[in-house]
């Protein structure tokens, strides 16, 4: 079942919003080469909470961190700790907010320092294949025209679209329905109602989309060793375009 939210649902998750969008802007001027993947979780959280909010990963099915911290061919779920980054690096981060009782859950891909070419064009394209999807979430299209409107773009410039993992409906919980592929064909799937809330991500790996789970049991990387990127909003299906209430501006 999908929930459709009304405006007091949508308020609750916007202040939600806001403080991932927040926190996601202050990790532009935090991630850089020496610092720690632990160092970045600590910070996450402090701000979390000091913003009277809770963080939605730590113990979630038992995930021990704040945020997931994915560097390099890490693709989602990386656990963060000791690890220092490094010039040249990349990193994903994915974290969520619980306030009030309602999520809001995004990620962002930073480069670490100065990064080379085909790092740059990764990060680009997957964050412009968000945007291309998000357009999609529109009351009265399809479920399916979100994915395909990601595959169709990054897969002519050479990227591949993970499958293993996808986006999701978001609300009083984390991870609600529907499931959201970054891939598809345009026309099919369920019909976008106005009131959807949604955690769009595309998930974008210069090599092949196959992946893989490291013993952890969370961390998954590409396959191939690729460098992967991540990008995620979370959104709500209004009139004309969604609004988006993981960015700030």
């Amino acid at each position: 079942m999908i929930e459709l939210k009304g405006p007091a649902e949508i308020l609750k998750m916007r202040a939600a919003g806001r403080i991932i969008g927040a926190l996601l802007e202050e990790f532009s001027a935090k991630v850089k080469p020496g610092v720690s993947t632990g160092e970045l979780d600590l910070f996450a959280r402090r701000f979390i909470e000091a913003k009277g909010a809770l963080p939605t990963f730590l113990g979630y099915q038992g995930y021990p961190a704040t945020i997931c911290a994915s560097v390099n061919e890490e693709v989602v779920h990386g656990i963060p700790g000791p690890r220092k980054l490094a010039e040249g690096d990349i990193i994903g981060i994915d974290v969520g907010a619980t306030l009030d009782g309602w999520v809001a859950d995004a990620a962002r891909t930073y480069a670490v320092g100065k990064i080379g070419p085909e790092a740059r064009q990764l990060i680009d394209a997957t964050r412009e294949a968000l945007d291309k999807g998000l357009d999609q979430a529109r009351d009265g299209n399809h479920l399916q025209d979100i994915g395909f409107a990601v595959q169709s773009y990054v897969e002519p410039k050479g990227f591949s679209v993970v499958r293993d993992f996808v986006g999701h409906g978001i609300g009083r919980k984390m991870h609600e329905s529907p499931q959201i592929p970054n891939y598809g064909k345009k026309g099919l799937g369920l019909k976008i109602k106005k009131g959807m809330a949604f955690a769009i991500e595309p998930m974008i790996n210069r090599g092949a989309y196959q992946v893989k789970v490291l013993g952890d049991g969370w961390t998954v990387v590409t396959r191939d060793g690729s460098l992967s990127a991540h990008f995620e909003d979370t959104i709500i299906v209004s009139d004309g375009a969604p609004e988006i209430m993981t960015r700030l501006s």
